[in-house]
């Protein structure tokens, strides 16, 4: 709450933050051991290490990603988190097989590319076209059916920030397929590249064919539309075996530290297990999924026990299909409304920012109340540096308990070059720097610990009905 308002809202409301604030230090021992333990552990790093290296890409109806499900539940057993489970979860199976692209003309060269998780595949010989680009929608659309059908629409479409660009992966099939596209390629949703692909789901439209898609590199969408701006005619060859089989099992991963006074009562953090099947998935979301378990299991290494159940959950199925975040959802059933605070993990693993809070049909004084008390906890990371907290967040996984007014808190580290890595062969384990990650490990632990354990919740109990309870 800015100044301003807070002197504003009177001498009760300024004598009550006074009140909490002054409770919170008293957590400053707890946070100083938290944050120590965080910064001198290795066991962290080790289980990353064995994720990456051992485990590798992780998509959902792999071996690799059940292999990690089930090292994950026996390592939280064995180190004595309490209640480990692994509900199942059934995860769709999409399966890349092989796949090339190559421009036939005005030359022969290999584009550097990988299909579309989701996509369809192309016939055994592949698809031979003439390559149309295009730099967005509009200009599409302005060329219209007689222009377009027949041919491969290249989407050369420049990055202007991830949430707008990603329209075109995500779009991209079904508004070609409309005017009679044979298929499309997709400049990869990055702000640089060295010809690196960079894959991610497509969304079939109900009312348009579906045909195949891969993402290409920056540098040959580049390379395409200078050509034709030259008035050059490209020819493209795409052949991929991509196919989509019956949904498979699959299951979420589970342990907690039982409140100690409430333990109906539930923070609960985490990443999403699953990954694409390129890379290692280091930053996405391996780094998440490891920093959220440590953090609860920092806290209970050092006989924390906090008043409420305090949660780690790994979830299975956010790459291409969200299904883990639903399932978890159903799982807690009605006890969902005793939820106190989802925080999701899922931005990387780069310096650490801070954390995002948003809260679902809260009235303003009650989500103000949150985020003052958010900011009161950050204090207690000062050894950190400063850690902000800001307006907005919550994480894909994490959106079905925060429809249900559950307020949500999403991790947020730097991303300076997290969209460089992001679903590409180079989201690799030598991208994550260990004293950051570290760094990372010990903000969760706190944020966690203090708002499973301080006597008021963060907010005000949320129904579904969007009112405070």
């Amino acid at each position: 709450m800015r100044r301003r308002d807070l002197l504003r809202a009177g001498p009760a409301l300024i004598m009550a933050r006074q009140s909490r604030a002054a409770a919170l230090a008293g957590y400053e021992p707890a946070a100083r051991k938290l944050i120590a333990a965080a910064l001198e552990d290795a066991a962290g790093w080790a289980k990353l290490e064995h994720i990456c290296d051992r485990i590798g890409p992780r998509l959902s109806g792999s071996k690799a990603l059940e292999q990690a499900i089930e090292w994950c539940a026996e390592t939280m057993r064995r180190e004595g988190l309490e209640n480990v489970s692994t509900p199942r979860v059934m995860v769709p199976v999409w399966v890349r097989g092989s796949e090339s692209a190559w421009m036939l003309e005005p030359r022969t060269a290999p584009l550097a590319m990988l299909g579309l998780g989701g996509s369809v595949g192309t016939p055994p010989e592949g698809i031979t076209a003439e390559a149309l680009c295009v730099e967005s929608f509009e200009e599409l659309d302005r060329l219209g059916e007689e222009r377009v059908r027949g041919r491969i629409i290249v989407y050369n479409q420049p990055w202007r920030g991830y949430r707008e660009t990603v329209a075109y992966r995500s779009a991209g099939a079904s508004r070609a397929a409309r005017l009679g596209a044979r298929a499309v390629l997709v400049r990869s949703v990055t702000p640089a590249s060295l010809r690196t692909p960079h894959t991610g789901s497509l969304n079939y439209a109900a009312d348009a064919p579906r045909i195949p898609a891969a993402a290409i590199s920056i540098e040959d969408a580049l390379m395409i539309r200078r050509l034709q701006e030259a008035g050059v005619r490209v020819t493209v060859k795409l052949q991929m075996e991509a196919r989509t089989l019956d949904d498979a099992p699959s299951a979420n991963v589970i342990g907690e530290i039982t409140g100690r006074e409430r333990p109906e009562e539930v923070v609960v953090m985490g990443g999403h297990i699953d990954s694409w099947d390129v890379g290692q998935g280091a930053q996405d979301d391996a780094s998440g999924c490891v920093a959220t378990w440590q953090a609860v299991q920092l806290v209970k290494s050092l006989g924390l026990r906090p008043r409420r159940t305090l949660r780690v959950c790994l979830w299975t199925n956010e790459e291409n299909g969200l299904r883990g975040g639903r399932a978890y959802r159903d799982w807690a059933g009605d006890a969902v409304r005793h939820h106190v605070a989802a925080i999701e993990m899922d931005g990387g693993a780069e310096k650490l920012r801070g954390f995002g809070l948003s809260m679902s049909g809260a009235p303003a004084g009650a989500f103000e109340q949150a985020l003052a008390r958010l900011e009161e906890i950050a204090a207690l990371m000062r050894p950190l540096g400063a850690v902000e907290i800001v307006r907005g967040g919550g994480g894909a996984d994490i959106l079905p308990l925060m429809r249900e007014g559950v307020p949500g808190i999403a991790h947020l580290s730097s991303g300076r070059r997290y969209f460089e890595w992001h679903h590409t062969q180079a989201d690799t384990l030598d991208k994550i720097d260990r004293r950051e990650f570290q760094e990372h490990i010990a903000a969760l632990a706190v944020l966690g610990y203090v708002l499973a354990d301080m006597e008021e919740r963060l907010a005000e109990e949320v129904h579904s009905t969007g009112g405070i309870g």
